[in-house]
């Protein structure tokens, strides 16, 4: 006899008339509401998976993501409906549902995809069609590709500056090589165009001023005798589409004001900024991983990363390779059994997986882990799956590259390692310790004053300025006063750390040059923090200078997102 697959419980939110339908449908068939759900989900899932990823049915709620998430006390507008399911069925279930570009399973607030909830609320549609005064006149299911054109409308209206700017090159090279074959492109045009694909398809922003502009345009699209034609429309992509979204991308400012009904005046520079950059950065990252690969053929062992802008050494001999997965898709031997021991690592690469640093066995066609590598990827042990090819950019960054002044980066990319551990491994002396930790105390001191100096000018109580004084000399008590008085001014409060700057250049050229293991291992984590750390201060960067740019009165404003 079969074993019965385990049961998964989750929770998913619908609206209350989509438990209104669920109701008839339990009574319809007799069934338990647990029954019934799970027989939903089932059949949905079947029919999702015999139709062509695009022409997979939604509801329209998931394109406009409604209900909205709920801001602190406001009421909530969704009730949770208990899911038991396989998990086999659930997983079927997430994979065959719309998410839209820039949305992720796990993400913050808007970027949140609802992919599960998605597939609950067509598979109750499609049974038991629902409606409420938000809904009401809706077309309720497009297919995914109208959906996503859809959404796209509305990432149309609401373009900022940072955005337009790179779509608007982007049209240039296109009505430039319009008869040129893409092969014959210069670099820098393919990856303008491939930077546009990332931002349009993989990073786009989420607020919810776009998911109201998109219910605007379904309203205007998707009600009434023409929603269905014009439904066809967005899913057939046609020139009728590309004329629409062009229009609704230039569009005057008489229409963009109705577009954009029931949102505020508030500029979205800065996320159109961030959004850039992560397209870049994707970019950046996919041809990081060709780099490494062999792909991409150079004459140097160098490479940049922009953004941020490090360069990257790579130590002669060594690759990643991409060998073909097995039958089940896992990595084939001895590769699998290479990165169990921690002798190589894994990244995904083009849909298999790639393992790095290997090297060309002597005399043979294939590849062996570099000696040693245990010690330069001890730091990898529990990364998450998307960080292994951050970890290999923290290990060959060049840490003291020296720039020509034209290729000179405006952020520091610089190692700043913690003074007590370099201590201890004798990397400074007593008195340079001693020194940077009393800089650093300094530093702090001088920023707790000019918390201080804000609060007196924004009118504080002179008894709660006292008091703020009196905590001087504790940084966590000063931090949770200046915040309680003032959130916005105390999150200015900067609590400095002593550190030391490294002055050689890679990790990977510390193992190389037969530095000790424990400091390889050390400094590999350190790196690949740090790294992270400046990843994050780039993007931070692009998001200021897309405000100073592009909404110079909107600096006041952008404080408060």
């Amino acid at each position: 006899m079969a074993a019965h697959p385990k049961t998964t419980e989750t929770n998913v939110r619908l609206p209350p008339c989509a438990f209104d339908a669920l109701t008839a449908v339990v009574a319809r068939h007799g069934t338990s509401r647990d029954a019934t759900v799970r027989r939903l989900l089932a059949e949905h899932v079947e029919r999702q998976e015999q139709r062509d990823p695009d022409d997979r049915l939604t509801h329209i709620s998931t394109a406009l993501r409604y209900p909205p998430p709920r801001w602190r006390k406001d009421p909530r507008q969704d009730r949770p409906l208990r899911l038991r399911a396989s998990a086999d069925l659930l997983e079927r279930a997430r994979t065959v549902s719309l998410v839209l570009p820039g949305q992720y399973q796990r993400a913050f607030r808007d970027y949140q995809s609802r992919a599960l909830t998605d597939a609950v609320m067509t598979a109750i549609a499609v049974a038991k069609p629902f409606t409420d005064e938000f809904l009401d006149g809706l077309l309720p299911l497009l297919h995914h590709r109208a959906a996503r054109n859809l959404w796209k409308l509305a990432a149309a209206a609401l373009c900022t500056g940072p955005e337009r700017e790179l779509l608007d090159a982007a049209a240039d090279v296109r009505a430039a090589t319009a008869w040129t074959s893409a092969a014959v492109l210069d670099a820098d045009a393919q990856r303008l165009l491939a930077v546009v694909t990332a931002l349009e398809e993989d990073v786009a922003w989420h607020s919810p001023a776009r998911f109201q502009i998109t219910a605007n345009i379904a309203r205007d699209l998707l009600t009434g005798p023409q929603a269905e034609a014009n439904e066809r429309l967005l899913q057939e992509e046609g020139e009728d589409w590309n004329e629409l979204h062009q229009d609704t991308l230039h569009v005057d400012g008489r229409r963009l004001a109705e577009l954009r009904r029931g949102t505020t005046s508030y500029d979205w520079s800065g996320r159109g900024g961030t959004a850039v950059w992560r397209a870049e950065r994707q970019v950046s990252l996919h041809d990081f991983e060709d780099w490494l690969t062999g792909r991409i053929q150079t004459d140097t062992a160098e490479y940049v990363v922009r953004p941020p802008g490090w360069v990257l050494s790579r130590p002669p001999g060594w690759h990643a390779v991409a060998p073909d997965p097995t039958h089940t898709g896992r990595l084939p031997q001895p590769y699998a059994t290479w990165t169990d021991q921690g002798r190589a690592l894994a990244f995904p690469y083009r849909n298999k997986q790639a393992v790095w640093p290997l090297q060309r066995r002597p005399n043979q066609p294939d590849f062996r882990p570099v000696p040693g590598a245990e010690a330069l990827l001890a730091g990898a042990t529990g990364l998450k799956p998307d960080q292994p090819l951050s970890y290999i950019e923290a290990v060959l960054v060049d840490w003291n590259h020296q720039f020509d002044t034209d290729d000179e980066p405006d952020l520091r990319l610089a190692l700043d390692v913690p003074v007590g551990p370099a201590y201890d491994f004798g990397l400074i002396s007593a008195e340079e310790r001693q020194r940077a930790m009393a800089e650093a105390r300094t530093a702090t001191l001088n920023s707790m004053d000019e918390v201080i100096d804000l609060l007196t000018q924004d009118g504080c109580d002179k008894k709660d300025l006292q008091y703020l004084r009196q905590v001087h000399g504790s940084v966590r008590q000063f931090a949770q006063v200046a915040s309680r008085l003032n959130s916005s001014i105390g999150a200015r409060f900067r609590v400095h750390k002593a550190t030391w700057r490294w002055p050689g250049l890679s990790v990977a050229d510390e193992f190389l040059v037969g530095t000790s293991t424990d400091l390889v291992r050390w400094l590999a984590t350190v790196a690949h923090a740090r790294s992270s750390l400046i990843t994050q201060q780039s993007m931070q960067q692009a998001w200021g200078y897309a405000f100073d740019r592009y909404a110079p009165r909107a600096r006041r404003a952008r404080r408060r997102m």
